[in-house]
Protein backbone atom coordinates (compact mmCIF):
# COMPACT_ATOMS: atom_id res chain seq x y z
CA UNK A 1 0.00 0.00 0.00
CA UNK A 2 1.23 3.48 -0.83
CA UNK A 3 1.67 6.28 1.64
CA UNK A 4 0.19 9.73 1.36
CA UNK A 5 3.02 12.08 0.37
CA UNK A 6 0.75 13.45 -2.37
CA UNK A 7 -1.90 14.33 0.19
CA UNK A 8 0.74 16.28 2.13
CA UNK A 9 1.92 18.02 -1.04
CA UNK A 10 -1.68 18.92 -1.91
CA UNK A 11 -2.39 20.29 1.58
CA UNK A 12 0.65 22.58 1.48
CA UNK A 13 -0.05 23.65 -2.10
CA UNK A 14 -3.68 24.32 -1.18
CA UNK A 15 -2.67 26.64 1.63
CA UNK A 16 -0.30 28.47 -0.70
CA UNK A 17 -3.08 28.82 -3.28
CA UNK A 18 -5.17 30.49 -0.59
CA UNK A 19 -2.36 32.96 0.02
CA UNK A 20 -1.55 31.73 3.50
CA UNK A 21 0.79 29.53 5.48
CA UNK A 22 -0.26 26.02 6.46
CA UNK A 23 -0.94 25.21 10.10
CA UNK A 24 0.97 22.11 11.21
CA UNK A 25 0.26 20.74 14.68
CA UNK A 26 2.32 18.31 16.75
CA UNK A 27 0.97 15.91 19.37
CA UNK A 28 2.67 12.84 20.85
CA UNK A 29 0.99 9.46 20.44
CA UNK A 30 -0.25 7.82 23.63
CA UNK A 31 -0.87 11.10 25.44
CA UNK A 32 -2.79 11.22 27.69
CA UNK A 33 -3.74 7.69 26.58
CA UNK A 34 -3.63 6.00 23.18
CA UNK A 35 -7.35 6.62 22.65
CA UNK A 36 -7.10 10.13 24.06
CA UNK A 37 -4.17 10.90 21.78
CA UNK A 38 -6.16 9.83 18.73
CA UNK A 39 -9.04 12.06 19.76
CA UNK A 40 -6.63 14.95 20.31
CA UNK A 41 -5.30 14.65 16.75
CA UNK A 42 -8.87 14.62 15.43
CA UNK A 43 -9.65 17.68 17.56
CA UNK A 44 -6.82 19.81 16.18
CA UNK A 45 -7.86 18.87 12.65
CA UNK A 46 -11.43 19.88 13.51
CA UNK A 47 -10.07 23.19 14.82
CA UNK A 48 -8.35 23.98 11.54
CA UNK A 49 -4.93 22.29 11.35
CA UNK A 50 -3.88 21.36 7.81
CA UNK A 51 -1.34 18.71 8.81
CA UNK A 52 -0.56 16.89 12.07
CA UNK A 53 2.76 15.45 13.20
CA UNK A 54 2.30 12.50 15.56
CA UNK A 55 5.27 12.17 17.87
CA UNK A 56 6.76 8.77 18.66
CA UNK A 57 7.67 9.21 22.34
CA UNK A 58 11.28 8.46 23.22
CA UNK A 59 12.96 7.83 26.55
CA UNK A 60 15.71 10.34 25.78
CA UNK A 61 14.08 13.17 23.78
CA UNK A 62 17.17 15.35 23.59
CA UNK A 63 15.66 17.81 21.12
CA UNK A 64 12.36 18.32 22.97
CA UNK A 65 11.65 20.76 25.75
CA UNK A 66 10.20 19.92 29.20
CA UNK A 67 6.55 20.13 28.11
CA UNK A 68 6.85 17.47 25.42
CA UNK A 69 9.20 15.43 27.63
CA UNK A 70 6.45 15.34 30.27
CA UNK A 71 3.90 14.11 27.75
CA UNK A 72 6.35 11.52 26.37
CA UNK A 73 6.94 10.20 29.87
CA UNK A 74 3.20 9.82 30.44
CA UNK A 75 2.85 7.94 27.16
CA UNK A 76 5.80 5.63 27.82
CA UNK A 77 4.66 4.87 31.37
CA UNK A 78 1.32 3.98 29.82
CA UNK A 79 3.07 1.25 27.82
CA UNK A 80 3.01 2.90 24.38
CA UNK A 81 4.34 0.74 21.52
CA UNK A 82 5.08 1.55 17.87
CA UNK A 83 1.90 -0.30 16.90
CA UNK A 84 -0.02 2.30 18.94
CA UNK A 85 1.67 5.08 16.97
CA UNK A 86 0.62 3.40 13.72
CA UNK A 87 -2.93 3.03 15.06
CA UNK A 88 -2.96 6.73 15.91
CA UNK A 89 -1.91 7.63 12.37
CA UNK A 90 -4.44 5.25 10.82
CA UNK A 91 -7.46 6.29 12.86
CA UNK A 92 -6.74 10.02 12.66
CA UNK A 93 -6.24 9.87 8.90
CA UNK A 94 -9.29 7.67 8.28
CA UNK A 95 -11.48 9.97 10.38
CA UNK A 96 -10.35 13.20 8.71
CA UNK A 97 -8.82 12.42 5.32
CA UNK A 98 -5.96 14.74 6.27
CA UNK A 99 -2.18 14.20 6.08
CA UNK A 100 -0.59 12.72 9.19
CA UNK A 101 3.17 12.37 9.62
CA UNK A 102 5.25 10.71 12.31
CA UNK A 103 8.02 12.65 14.03
CA UNK A 104 10.61 10.37 15.58
CA UNK A 105 14.21 9.95 16.55
CA UNK A 106 16.12 7.44 14.47
CA UNK A 107 16.87 4.80 17.10
CA UNK A 108 13.31 3.39 17.38
CA UNK A 109 13.10 2.98 13.59
CA UNK A 110 16.53 1.39 13.42
CA UNK A 111 15.57 -1.13 16.09
CA UNK A 112 12.14 -1.81 14.58
CA UNK A 113 13.48 -2.21 11.04
CA UNK A 114 13.34 0.38 8.28
CA UNK A 115 11.39 -1.77 5.81
CA UNK A 116 8.88 -2.83 8.46
CA UNK A 117 8.41 0.72 9.74
CA UNK A 118 7.91 2.31 6.32
CA UNK A 119 5.58 -0.45 5.14
CA UNK A 120 3.41 -0.17 8.25
CA UNK A 121 3.36 3.63 8.12
CA UNK A 122 2.24 3.55 4.49
CA UNK A 123 -0.39 0.90 5.27
CA UNK A 124 -1.70 3.15 8.04
CA UNK A 125 -2.16 6.00 5.58
CA UNK A 126 0.79 8.02 6.84
CA UNK A 127 2.16 10.86 4.74
CA UNK A 128 5.77 10.56 5.83
CA UNK A 129 8.25 11.03 8.62
CA UNK A 130 10.17 13.88 10.23
CA UNK A 131 13.62 12.69 11.32
CA UNK A 132 15.36 15.38 13.38
CA UNK A 133 18.47 13.38 14.30
CA UNK A 134 19.11 11.35 11.13
CA UNK A 135 22.13 12.79 9.28
CA UNK A 136 21.47 13.18 5.57
CA UNK A 137 24.67 11.35 4.71
CA UNK A 138 23.39 8.30 6.63
CA UNK A 139 19.84 8.43 5.25
CA UNK A 140 20.09 6.45 2.00
CA UNK A 141 18.47 3.28 3.37
CA UNK A 142 15.60 5.23 4.89
CA UNK A 143 15.02 7.30 1.75
CA UNK A 144 15.06 4.20 -0.46
CA UNK A 145 12.22 2.63 1.51
CA UNK A 146 10.33 5.89 2.02
CA UNK A 147 10.30 6.53 -1.72
CA UNK A 148 9.22 2.94 -2.36
CA UNK A 149 6.20 3.49 -0.12
CA UNK A 150 5.36 7.08 -1.20
CA UNK A 151 6.32 8.62 2.14
CA UNK A 152 7.82 12.07 2.63
CA UNK A 153 11.23 12.42 4.26
CA UNK A 154 11.32 15.70 6.17
CA UNK A 155 14.70 16.85 7.40
CA UNK A 156 15.37 19.58 9.94
CA UNK A 157 17.57 22.64 9.32
CA UNK A 158 18.80 25.07 11.94
CA UNK A 159 20.10 28.65 12.03
CA UNK A 160 23.61 27.23 12.45
CA UNK A 161 23.35 25.35 9.10
CA UNK A 162 25.70 26.79 6.48
CA UNK A 163 24.34 27.46 2.98
CA UNK A 164 26.18 24.50 1.46
CA UNK A 165 24.78 22.22 4.17
CA UNK A 166 21.28 23.58 3.58
CA UNK A 167 21.54 22.67 -0.10
CA UNK A 168 22.62 19.12 0.74
CA UNK A 169 19.77 18.65 3.21
CA UNK A 170 17.04 20.09 1.03
CA UNK A 171 18.15 18.10 -2.03
CA UNK A 172 17.64 14.87 -0.06
CA UNK A 173 14.29 15.75 1.50
CA UNK A 174 10.69 15.70 0.33
CA UNK A 175 7.33 17.00 1.54
CA UNK A 176 8.69 20.11 3.23
CA UNK A 177 11.72 21.40 5.10
CA UNK A 178 11.42 21.81 8.87
CA UNK A 179 13.23 25.02 9.86
CA UNK A 180 13.92 24.86 13.59
CA UNK A 181 14.48 27.87 15.81
CA UNK A 182 13.87 28.47 19.51
CA UNK A 183 12.02 31.65 20.44
CA UNK A 184 13.20 33.18 23.69
CA UNK A 185 16.14 30.78 24.22
CA UNK A 186 19.02 32.01 22.06
CA UNK A 187 18.19 35.70 22.46
CA UNK A 188 15.33 38.14 22.62
CA UNK A 189 12.12 37.37 20.80
CA UNK A 190 12.90 39.93 18.09
CA UNK A 191 16.37 38.64 17.39
CA UNK A 192 15.29 35.00 17.32
CA UNK A 193 12.44 35.87 14.95
CA UNK A 194 14.89 37.61 12.65
CA UNK A 195 17.15 34.57 12.81
CA UNK A 196 14.27 32.31 11.76
CA UNK A 197 13.33 34.61 8.93
CA UNK A 198 16.91 34.60 7.68
CA UNK A 199 16.99 30.78 7.89
CA UNK A 200 13.82 30.56 5.80
CA UNK A 201 15.28 32.95 3.22
CA UNK A 202 18.52 30.98 2.97
CA UNK A 203 16.69 27.64 2.82
CA UNK A 204 14.31 28.82 0.09
CA UNK A 205 17.32 29.79 -1.99
CA UNK A 206 18.21 26.08 -2.19
CA UNK A 207 14.86 24.39 -2.84
CA UNK A 208 11.33 24.55 -4.23
CA UNK A 209 10.04 22.61 -1.20
CA UNK A 210 7.84 24.49 1.27
CA UNK A 211 9.75 25.71 4.31
CA UNK A 212 7.83 25.41 7.59
CA UNK A 213 8.97 26.91 10.87
CA UNK A 214 8.85 25.46 14.35
CA UNK A 215 9.46 28.54 16.45
CA UNK A 216 7.79 28.16 19.80
CA UNK A 217 4.58 29.67 18.41
CA UNK A 218 1.87 29.59 21.05
CA UNK A 219 -0.74 32.15 20.03
CA UNK A 220 -2.40 33.65 16.97
CA UNK A 221 -0.32 36.84 16.95
CA UNK A 222 2.89 34.83 16.76
CA UNK A 223 1.31 32.66 14.05
CA UNK A 224 0.65 35.80 12.01
CA UNK A 225 4.29 36.86 12.41
CA UNK A 226 5.74 33.51 11.29
CA UNK A 227 3.16 33.10 8.52
CA UNK A 228 4.49 36.34 7.08
CA UNK A 229 7.71 34.65 5.95
CA UNK A 230 7.19 30.85 6.15
CA UNK A 231 5.12 28.38 4.14
CA UNK A 232 3.95 26.66 7.29
CA UNK A 233 3.69 27.35 11.02
CA UNK A 234 4.48 24.37 13.28
CA UNK A 235 3.02 24.34 16.79
CA UNK A 236 3.68 21.60 19.34
CA UNK A 237 4.32 22.51 22.95
CA UNK A 238 1.37 24.91 23.12
CA UNK A 239 -1.03 22.08 22.25
CA UNK A 240 0.61 19.69 24.69
CA UNK A 241 0.51 22.31 27.45
CA UNK A 242 -3.24 22.79 26.91
CA UNK A 243 -3.71 19.06 27.40
CA UNK A 244 -1.50 19.01 30.49
CA UNK A 245 -3.36 21.95 32.05
CA UNK A 246 -6.83 20.54 31.43
CA UNK A 247 -8.72 19.07 34.41
CA UNK A 248 -9.94 16.12 32.33
CA UNK A 249 -9.68 14.67 28.84
CA UNK A 250 -12.84 16.30 27.51
CA UNK A 251 -11.62 19.71 28.60
CA UNK A 252 -8.23 18.99 27.02
CA UNK A 253 -9.82 18.13 23.68
CA UNK A 254 -11.90 21.30 23.78
CA UNK A 255 -8.79 23.32 24.62
CA UNK A 256 -6.66 21.98 21.75
CA UNK A 257 -9.56 22.34 19.32
CA UNK A 258 -9.97 25.97 20.36
CA UNK A 259 -6.23 26.69 20.10
CA UNK A 260 -6.15 25.18 16.61
CA UNK A 261 -8.99 27.50 15.66
CA UNK A 262 -7.15 30.55 16.98
CA UNK A 263 -3.95 29.58 15.17
CA UNK A 264 -5.86 28.78 11.97
CA UNK A 265 -7.24 32.32 12.09
CA UNK A 266 -3.69 33.55 12.68
CA UNK A 267 -2.22 31.92 9.57
CA UNK A 268 -5.12 33.43 7.65
CA UNK A 269 -4.33 36.88 8.98
CA UNK A 270 -7.49 37.05 11.06
CA UNK A 271 -5.90 37.33 14.49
Amino acid sequence: MSGNIRLLDDALAGAKAEGRAALIAYLPAGFPTVDGGIEAVKAVFEGGADVVEVGLPHSDPVLDGPVIQTADDIALRGGLKIRDVMRTVREAHEATGKPVLVMTYWNPIDRYGVERFTAELAEAGGAGCILPDLPVQESALWREHAEKHDLATVFVVAPSSKDERLATITAAGSGFVYAASLMGVTGTRESVGAQAQDLVRRTKATTELPVCVGLGVSNARQAVEVAGFADGVIVGSAFVQRMLDAPDEAAGLAAVRALAGELADGVRGKA
